[in-house]
C-alpha cells in the first residue's frame, strides 16, 4: 500500500519506555512492557490516522482541512500513556476518509460506489458508511464513483486486518483475565453537544455499568461536563465487543476537541497540555481499578 506524503501526528512521536510497538499498512499497536500490571482493558482509536493512500484519487481541489476533517486528530497522542499502565493501544494509521474503521464493512454507499444497492443505514445515506462520500465538513470527497471492487480493495486491505489485530487483543484479554474491555477512543466537534465527554455505552447494553460510571466519575472529577449515549451511542466496534454476556464489553469515549486541538489547523491548541495530564490521571485511576474478580 502505497502513502501519499501527509504530515505525522503527534501519536508517533509518544512512546513510553519499555513499551512494544508493532505496525501494519493501517494500524500500530503498542503494548505495555513486560513489567506492567496485566489488565482486561483494550485501548483503540480508529480514527486517528492521518495517511491517505495514492489511489484514493480524491477529488481535485479537496483541501487537506477537508481530507482530514473527519479525522480524530491526536486522539492516540492524548490516551498514549495506556500501554505504560497495562492496557495495549490499537490506533489507526489510515485516514478516515479513505476508509472508516469504525463503520460495518457491508455499510457501502450505493450513491457513491458502482453495483451496489440498497438499504443502508442512516449514516450511510448520509454519506458516512465505510467508505465516506463526504468530509466531516461537508466536502465531497470524490468527483467520481468508486468501482465496486475498489472499495472491496480498501476493506480487504485496511479495514480487516485492523478489525482481525483487534480482535486478537479482545480474544487475549478474555483469555488471561475471564473478560476483555475495549475502551474505543474519538474526538466531536467542539460544537456538537454541551458536554467535554459523551460516553456511549449502547443505552446500558454494551458493558457493565460499573464501568460506565466509573469513566463517567473521572471526568467529572475534572470538571468536564459528561452525557451519556447523545449525540453517540458507540459505533461499530461497540456494537460488535458489547456482549458482556460472553465476556466482551465495550464502551466509545467522544473528546471534545476544544479541549485540546485548534479546529482550523488540526494542530493542538493552549489547552492541550494540560487536557493531555488530565486524561493521563483518568487513565491512571482506570487502570487502578480491580476488574476482575
Amino acid at each position: 500500500m502505497k502513502f501519499t506524503d501527509q504530515p505525522t501526528s503527534l501519536h508517533s512521536e509518544t512512546r513510553y519506555a519499555g513499551n512494544m510497538t508493532e505496525g501494519a499498512a493501517s494500524f500500530t499497536i503498542t503494548r505495555p512492557p513486560e513489567t506492567a500490571r496485566g489488565l482486561p482493558l483494550v485501548f483503540a482509536s480508529p480514527h486517528s490516522g492521518d495517511r491517505y493512500p495514492a489511489d484514493m484519487n480524491a477529488a481535485p481541489g479537496l483541501t487537506q482541512h477537508s481530507l482530514r476533517s473527519a479525522e480524530d486528530a491526536l486522539v492516540a497522542a492524548l490516551v498514549a500513556s495506556g500501554p505504560s499502565q497495562g492496557a495495549p493501544l490499537i490506533e489507526s494509521r489510515i485516514g478516515r476518509a479513505y476508509v472508516d474503521l469504525n463503520r460495518d464493512p457491508d455499510e457501502l454507499d450505493p450513491t457513491l460506489i458502482d453495483g451496489v444497492e440498497g438499504p443502508v443505514g442512516l449514516k450511510t445515506a448520509a454519506g458516512f458508511g465505510v467508505i465516506p462520500r463526504l468530509g466531516g465538513d461537508g466536502a465531497r470527497l470524490y468527483d467520481r464513483t468508486l468501482p465496486r471492487a475498489e472499495a472491496e480493495r480498501r476493506i480487504e486491505t485496511a479495514h480487516a486486518p485492523y478489525h482481525a489485530a483487534l480482535s486478537d487483543l479482545m480474544q487475549a484479554a478474555r483469555a488471561r483475565h475471564g473478560r476483555a474491555l475495549l475502551i474505543d477512543w474519538h474526538s466531536m466537534p467542539s460544537r456538537a453537544v454541551g458536554a467535554e465527554v459523551v460516553l456511549g455505552d449502547r443505552h446500558g447494553s454494551s458493558c457493565d455499568a460499573r464501568l460506565t460510571r466509573t469513566l463517567r466519575s473521572l471526568f467529572e472529577g475534572l470538571g468536564w461536563r459528561v452525557a451519556l449515549n447523545h449525540p453517540y451511542a458507540g459505533g461499530w466496534s461497540t456494537h460488535s465487543w458489547g456482549r458482556p454476556e460472553e465476556g466482551f464489553e465495550a464502551i466509545q469515549i467522544e473528546l471534545s476537541r476544544g479541549l485540546y486541538l485548534d479546529e482550523a489547523t488540526l494542530r493542538p491548541n493552549a489547552a492541550y497540555g494540560r487536557t493531555h495530564k488530565a486524561l493521563m490521571r483518568v487513565i491512571a485511576a482506570l487502570c487502578v481499578q480491580r476488574w476482575t474478580d
